[in-house]
């Protein structure tokens, strides 16, 4: 659950109220693009927090083409946006515009909107470069004062990138992902835990690792979970995080056993006991 402060929540729920309307009226009479990228940037300075004459920029040039707005927390680029006219479709090739922009920027995220619909993107930079929609919100569906729907708004907004909390997200959809759970749960940990609890049911039948690795795969799990690029990915993913976690346990242990030694530290000086002096014959 995302903590939004009192004030930016009472922001949000104001330009909910606010802004719906003017969206309504600008479908109603068909506003042309221009004139929806002007109620945009009053959306993004009233509801989303920008400085619309300092964070926001419009008609940005990117190695020659220009893309319709960009904004910019901390003199850092963010992110580009994509707009179309409020009765527009958001279509796939807009989004490819959007993404084309980014990687010349280069810039992680990538918004598209008509101002109705709001969709952002993460730009993955692999070969080639890929797109995965993260959020998107149909904008006169939103309630004021639905705190799941403020939540969702407020991911778009300037105290969103300060504290992360869009990456936080996308963060955790990639955990909850089919491809994640997927890989996971073809993991030898996880085929070791399966093993040992189909042995319980049936303690006479010989059952190996593999033999349930096959099944999952090929009857159990959807071919598109565990056989494309994303499933490789979460794959790597699962992986790299496995192996961090075996150094960090490794580094722990060996910390701890130089401490342990640190503390049995020999004497520093070792004395031999004193030897009395012989006293000197009686005189004669």
């Amino acid at each position: 659950m995302v903590n939004i402060p009192q004030k930016v929540a009472d922001r949000l729920a104001a330009g909910v109220k606010k802004f719906q309307p003017i969206l309504t009226a600008a479908q109603s009479h068909d506003a042309n693009e221009s004139d929806t990228v002007i109620i945009i940037t009053d959306m993004l300075s009233e509801i989303f927090g920008y400085d619309k004459y300092t964070e926001v920029t419009s008609e940005k040039c990117i190695r020659g083409t220009f893309c319709d707005l960009s904004i910019k927390v901390n003199d850092v680029t963010q992110s580009f946006i994509e707009a179309k006219a409020v009765n527009q479709e958001l279509k796939e090739n807009y989004v490819k515009q959007a993404v084309d922009y980014a990687v010349n920027g280069p810039v992680d995220w990538v918004v598209l909107t008509n101002g109705i619909f709001w969709r952002v993107y993460r730009v993955i930079f692999s070969k080639p470069v890929d797109h995965e929609l993260v959020v998107e919100i149909n904008f006169l569906a939103l309630k004021h004062h639905d705190p799941a729907d403020l939540e969702t708004l407020f991911l778009f907004t300037k105290e969103s990138w300060v504290k992360s909390a869009l990456n936080d997200f996308y963060d955790q959809k990639q955990a909850l992902s089919r491809f994640s759970i997927g890989a996971v749960i073809l993991t030898e940990p996880v085929l070791t835990i399966v093993k040992r609890e189909l042995k319980r049911v049936s303690p006479d039948v010989k059952i190996d690792i593999e033999q349930i690795r096959t099944v999952l795969e090929q009857e159990v799990l959807k071919r598109e979970v565990v056989e494309c690029e994303k499933a490789d990915e979460a794959r790597k993913r699962i992986a790299r995080a496995a192996n961090k976690a075996l150094r960090s346990k490794a580094e722990k242990s060996s910390t701890n056993e130089d401490a342990s030694i640190s503390v049995q530290e020999p004497p520093s000086e070792i004395h031999s006991p004193e030897i009395p002096a012989s006293k000197p014959p009686p005189p004669d």
